[in-house]
């Protein structure tokens, strides 16, 4: 799957984590059915993490008809077949980078236009590890969420910025 923050041809990106859903889903002798497929290809139409009722909507809108109990079954379903990630703090969810690998997500999530990237990165696990192994504490599972802004929204601000000094000037030598 490619990156939310770098560009890239989302069509393909989509199309090639159904493809992988589906495979999985045939691999472990669990149904990947309409609906299903349904809520996991609208969770992939962009990198920003989705609610339960942003889904509701969209399927609403489409042609499947369902309730919250059912989105909800649905996205349980997506969870334990490590097809998609919860991002706690948002009550959101998001496509799995590394569908069949049972891992905790690692987030980095913009606070401006709000995509998200799943990053892989053994360097924290080990640090959450550690801290966990320091205190006997018993981990089940974590979900890191780092929140800032992405290289182009930092490059958009950076520019503004640029543009309202240079307006500034020209006012201060007129």
């Amino acid at each position: 799957m490619e990156k939310a923050f770098s560009h890239h041809n989302h069509q393909q990106c989509q199309s090639s984590a159904v493809s992988q859903a589906r495979e999985l889903c045939d691999k472990e002798g669990v149904r990947f059915t309409k609906l299903r497929e349904q809520v996991f290809s609208l969770i992939w139409q962009s990198h920003k993490p989705i609610t339960a009722y942003q889904l509701l909507d969209l399927i609403k809108d489409g042609d499947f008809s369902a309730t919250p109990p059912t989105v909800y079954r649905t996205l349980d379903f997506l969870l334990e077949q490590g097809l998609i990630h919860r991002i706690n703090s948002l009550n959101a969810f998001i496509g799995c980078c590394q569908p069949g690998e049972h891992h905790t997500g690692t987030f980095i999530i913009c606070e401006q236009c709000e995509q998200a990237e799943e990053v892989d990165n053994d360097e924290i696990v080990r640090v959450i590890k550690d801290v966990s192994d320091h205190h006997k504490f018993r981990m089940k599972r974590y979900v890191t969420e780092i929140y800032g802004l992405c290289p182009q929204c930092q490059s958009e601000n950076a520019r503004c910025q640029s543009a309202g000094r240079e307006s500034t000037e020209e006012e201060h030598q007129s």
